[in-house]
């Protein structure tokens, strides 16, 4: 979840007014991060937030939004694409939309998820990097036991917005089929980012699986996850990795989170599908001293982080080689007569 607005561009305002130069200001939320989206052909992240000062507020619990000038934090971190299927892309209405696709497009950042209508939001991105077709989609999707957000944030025939169905699982699974079905043919490898889940929880929904088990079936390669701003379990399902959710990244909706872990997925897609899948963990913030700058997590931290996806990983057939080898130990018997085994007074 990537969110230029809110916090951080007050942060940023700060630092302006400070004096510092816009061309200093704008690589240093993604420094600590940018050599590995650099070093990636293709970088994405999920687009929290629209690009714009303009527009009716949608009646909603929290609306984000960003400056244009913003989208400049972006080009300088090495971003590639956004995904636009989320809750809070049309937090101002029909304008923002528009001054958000006008704003990538200026910085030459691709995205899809959203679009003037049902068609354009649901059309699949197709980028074509070393030889290799990728297709990407888009979905905003919750059950009525997490939907907080309203029905407008959706797109239809005549009215602008995302993709995705409002708590209707069996359109879900039709827009999945109908949009695959279609897509899986024309590439080398089909990408479907998922915004779902419970907010605040790193555990996985029913839905949640099910879905990413519909998208591998019908064609997906990678199944990627955001929304509830913790990481959640990784799963490998028919060779595809399903990251359920990569939590936060350079997100200004918070200023000092609960939980500052989280981490990038790092994949290399072939025409078979994924031969290499990771978690890279990282720490999203460090308030006050580093606000809203993602930084690699190493050691000890990093192996916690590592652990603790482990764990949650474990209920699924399989997962990474990474969180296996990551897994805590089980706890060791205690052997006959040992004091460990008499049972407390």
């Amino acid at each position: 979840d990537t969110t230029p607005g809110y916090n951080l561009q007050a942060h940023a305002d700060e630092q302006l007014a400070a004096g510092v130069p816009r061309e200093q200001l704008w690589p240093l939320y993604f420094a600590g991060v940018r050599p590995l989206l650099e070093a990636a052909d293709l970088a994405l992240v999920n687009l929290e937030c629209p690009f714009t000062e303009r527009g009716r507020r949608l009646p909603k619990n929290f609306n984000f939004r960003a400056r244009p000038e913003l989208v400049e934090m972006l080009r300088a971190g090495s971003v590639d694409l956004v995904t636009l299927a989320n809750n809070h892309t049309m937090d101002y209405g029909r304008d923002g939309l528009r001054d958000t696709l006008a704003a990538l497009e200026g910085a030459g950042i691709q995205h899809f998820g959203a679009g003037r209508n049902l068609d354009a939001a649901r059309r699949p991105l197709i980028l074509e990097r070393n030889g290799l077709r990728a297709g990407f989609l888009g979905y905003y999707y919750q059950s009525a036991e997490d939907m907080l957000e309203p029905e407008a944030v959706y797109a239809t025939r005549r009215r602008p917005g995302v993709a995705g169905c409002y708590t209707d699982p069996a359109c879900m699974r039709r827009q999945l089929e109908e949009d695959l079905g279609a897509l899986a043919a024309q590439v080398d490898a089909a990408v479907v980012y998922f915004h779902w889940g419970h907010e605040g929880s790193d555990q996985v929904r029913d839905y949640q699986v099910e879905l990413a088990h519909l998208a591998v079936d019908w064609g997906a390669r990678l199944v990627l996850g955001a929304h509830p701003h913790r990481v959640q379990a990784v799963e490998v399902y028919k060779g595809a990795p399903v990251y359920y959710s990569l939590g936060n990244f350079v997100f200004g909706g918070i200023k000092d989170p609960s939980e500052p872990r989280s981490a990038l997925a790092r994949v290399r897609l072939e025409r078979g599908g994924a031969s290499e899948a990771e978690l890279v963990p990282i720490r999203t913030t460090r308030w006050p001293e580093a606000p809203f700058q993602p930084t690699l997590l190493e050691g000890e931290e990093r192996d916690s982080l590592l652990a603790h996806v482990a764990r949650l990983s474990a209920g699924f057939p399989q997962t990474l080689p990474q969180l296996v080898a990551a897994a805590p130990a089980p706890p060791a018997l205690a052997a006959p007569g040992d004091s460990a085994a008499t049972a407390p007074r």
